[in-house]
């Protein structure tokens, strides 16, 4: 079973969640909570240098951190993975794009502005370029989700899953969404998906035999 070190705000981490929960595969989830510095202390940094979370514990003592990567690990054998090497090329390039376009923008809002205290003041200066590089993000996406439903090999993927992840935020941190209706659609799209959880939900039971997400 998985041991994933986790916090439930952040879209990051949520990312993982969400796959796993869409496989309905089993896992231990270890709150860390980030804005208390839980993942600067010695035990953890032992664990990641870079202080940071998703981890998620592959074997004992060997770790697999950054979320995208986690990603690929998990599902690779589902159909959230695909297999033609173009397909998958395809899938890493928007989960390439989602951490440097997206994420360091919607993300840093995100954060900033919905999770800290006083965030909105600490970086105000921030903020213009946030938004104009975020609003940027999201109409590359609008324009490939014009004729396409999902990102990647004309189903959902981790790409879907990588993206997903802030872009559901984005209008708890000043994003207007009404003019990307095909954003809003995939959004949808995805939420209404089996075994879908949101960011807030928290497992109550492992699973232990059954499989959302089919293996290929």
């Amino acid at each position: 079973m998985y041991k994933l070190y986790t916090m439930q705000r952040s879209g990051n981490s949520y990312k993982v969640r969400l796959a796993l929960a869409l496989m309905n595969a089993p896992y231990h989830a270890i709150e860390i909570d980030i804005l208390k510095g839980e993942s600067r202390t010695p035990e953890f940094l032992a664990k990641n240098p870079n202080g940071q979370v998703p981890l998620l514990e592959v074997a004992d003592g060997r770790y697999l951190a950054e979320s995208n990567a986690i990603l690929w690990y998990v599902a690779i054998g589902t159909s959230l993975a695909p297999e033609s090497r173009l397909d998958r090329a395809d899938a890493m390039q928007w989960m390439f794009f989602e951490q440097h376009a997206l994420e360091p923008n919607i993300g840093a809002a995100y954060f900033w502005l919905s999770l800290v205290k006083g965030g909105r003041e600490l970086h105000a200066y921030s903020l213009e370029d946030w938004m104009e590089r975020g609003y940027r993000a999201l109409q590359v996406m609008e324009n490939h989700l014009q004729t396409r439903d999902y990102f990647a090999a004309g189903q959902l993927t981790v790409a879907d899953i990588a993206l997903y992840g802030y872009t559901h935020v984005a209008d708890q941190c000043d994003y207007d969404l009404s003019g990307f209706p095909a954003v809003r659609a995939w959004l949808t799209r995805i939420e209404q998906e089996p075994r879908f959880v949101a960011m807030d939900w928290a497992p109550t039971e492992v699973p232990e035999d059954e499989t959302g997400v089919p293996a290929e």
